[in-house]
C-alpha cells in the first residue's frame, strides 16, 4: 500500500499521522466542508473511509494516554525504535516532534493548515491534491461503488 504523511494544524496545534494515500482525496473533501479543527476534519473525513479516521483517532487517545507536553519521552523512546514512516499518529509537542512531523513518508508529505485554509504538498509523488475531485467511499477498507465528489471553496489555496 502507498503511505503519506499527513501533518494538521489547527489553532490548537498540529497532528501528524501517515495514511493511504487514497486519504488525499478524503482530506481534500473533507477541507472543502470548511472544518476549524482536527476534530472537525475527522468528522467530514469519516463517511468516505470510517476505518481510516477511527485509526487515526485510536492513535491519538493511545499517544494522548502516554505522553504529555511537559512529558513527551515515551514517544521519543518509540521514536529511537521504529521508522518515521512507521510511527502512528502523534501530537507535535516539541521540537522532536515537530521534525518527525515533517518527515515524508514513502510517497510524500502533504500539510494542512486549518486555519489559514491551505494545502502544502511538501513533496507527493502519488498524486497531485485538485480544487475538484472524486473518489470511492470505503468499507472495511475496501473501495466500493459509491462516489464522493468535492470542489474546495475559492479561499482554500492549495501549495504549490
Amino acid at each position: 500500500m502507498y503511505v503519506i504523511r499527513f501533518t494538521i494544524n489547527d489553532d490548537s496545534g498540529a497532528v501528524s499521522f501517515v495514511g493511504p494515500c487514497h486519504a488525499i482525496k478524503m482530506i481534500a473533501a473533507a477541507c472543502s466542508r470548511q472544518p476549524r479543527n482536527l476534530n472537525e476534519l475527522l468528522h467530514y473525513t469519516r463517511p468516505y473511509d470510517a476505518d481510516f479516521v477511527d485509526s487515526v483517532r485510536s492513535g491519538l487517545a493511545i499517544f494522548d494516554e502516554h505522553n504529555t507536553p511537559e512529558h513527551p519521552e515515551a514517544f521519543h523512546r518509540l521514536m529511537d525504535e521504529v521508522p518515521t514512516s512507521e510511527l502512528p499518529p502523534f501530537r507535535v509537542l516539541d521540537a522532536a516532534t515537530r521534525k518527525a512531523s515533517l518527515e515524508p513518508a514513502a510517497t510524500g508529505l502533504i500539510i494542512i493548515n486549518l486555519s489559514q485554509r491551505r494545502i502544502i504538498q511538501v513533496q507527493n509523488s502519488y498524486a497531485d491534491v485538485e480544487r475538484t475531485g472524486r473518489g470511492r467511499v470505503r468499507h472495511g477498507g475496501r473501495p466500493t461503488s459509491m462516489l464522493y465528489h468535492y470542489s474546495l471553496p475559492a479561499d482554500w489555496r492549495i501549495v504549490p
